[in-house]
């Protein structure tokens, strides 16, 4: 499946999730690969019959139309796509009272398992979602003298796994403290800030059969004395595929470092012919402005 396909069953899928039925009034039908639709189309009819016992005349009108409707679209497809079928069929009228009658009709990105068929209040979606899901996700740390976040790009989505804070003294001593003391102080709160990164870090994605790579971004010298103190696994610092020089934390600094890594990125292949991580990056932008 094409990025720019994927992006548009995608969306396609969020507005479905978005309907919501008067009652259990919206049908949902899977035609699992190898299936042949003259039997499914069977079922539906069936259905329609026992539709007909619906009490609330609404709802009874709207199941009857919505299977219609369904069986018209199976008689029209006659044949059942490779990867199986997924139909959708109701009135999605967002007025009460309102009519407005749609199917749809979508060939899943693989092979269909799974037989279905449910009338209900929404749209069952759960085995095409299941489907889009990103085969490699990448591993985000941004961290500073301060502070870290860590985070994780999934396929188009960026989100923030964890926030910490060091508590690594300022830079002005206190009363009385030499400068060497003080200098130790804060190399051992920085160890410690580093060590409890690192624990993080495992624990967000050691076990993460997706983990394609891991970005590190901060301030030098602050990101290279992380990687360089052996304090994060070899198995993740091995994943470590780039490290650029980031400022500011939270969802800004993933950005950021996002941005600065579309070289590596592409040599990954994470932005596929038409579309370009630039197209992802604006993406975020808006969910930002949106948020």
């Amino acid at each position: 499946m094409e990025e720019a396909e994927k992006f548009e069953l995608e969306n396609l899928l969020e507005e479905l999730e978005s309907y919501r039925g008067r009652h259990t009034e919206l049908i949902t039908v899977y035609v699992p690969a190898g299936a042949t639709l003259t039997q499914t189309t069977k079922q539906l009819e069936n259905e329609k019959g026992t539709a007909t016992n619906i009490k609330s005349t609404a709802t009874r009108k709207n199941v009857i139309n919505a299977l219609e409707r369904a069986i018209r679209k199976l008689k029209d497809i006659e044949k059942t796509p490779k990867n199986g079928l997924a139909v959708f069929s109701g009135n999605v009228s967002r007025v009460e009272g309102g009519e407005d009658l749609q199917i749809w009709a979508i060939e899943p990105p693989k092979k269909l398992k799974i037989k279905i068929y449910r009338c209900d209040q929404t749209f069952v979606l759960g085995p095409l979602q299941e489907m889009l899901e990103t085969d490699e996700v990448y591993g985000l740390l941004i961290i500073e003298r301060n502070e870290a976040t860590i985070g994780i790009l999934d396929g188009k989505h960026i989100k923030i796994l964890q926030h910490m804070t060091s508590g690594i003294p300022g830079k002005t001593r206190a009363g009385g403290q030499s400068a060497q003391r003080f200098a130790r102080i804060r190399e051992s709160a920085a160890k410690e800030f580093f060590k409890r990164v690192a624990e993080n870090m495992k624990k967000h994605f050691w076990e993460n059969t997706k983990l394609k790579g891991i970005l590190v971004g901060g301030p030098v010298p602050t990101k290279d004395e992380f990687l360089e103190q052996g304090q994060l696994v070899t198995k993740l610092k091995d994943k470590v595929i780039a490290i650029r020089d980031i400022g500011g934390t939270e969802m800004h600094g993933l950005q950021e470092l996002l941005e600065k890594c579309q070289d590596v990125l592409a040599e990954q292949e994470i932005i596929k012919q038409n579309y370009s991580l630039e197209n992802l990056v604006q993406e975020y932008k808006n969910l930002l402005t949106v948020e």
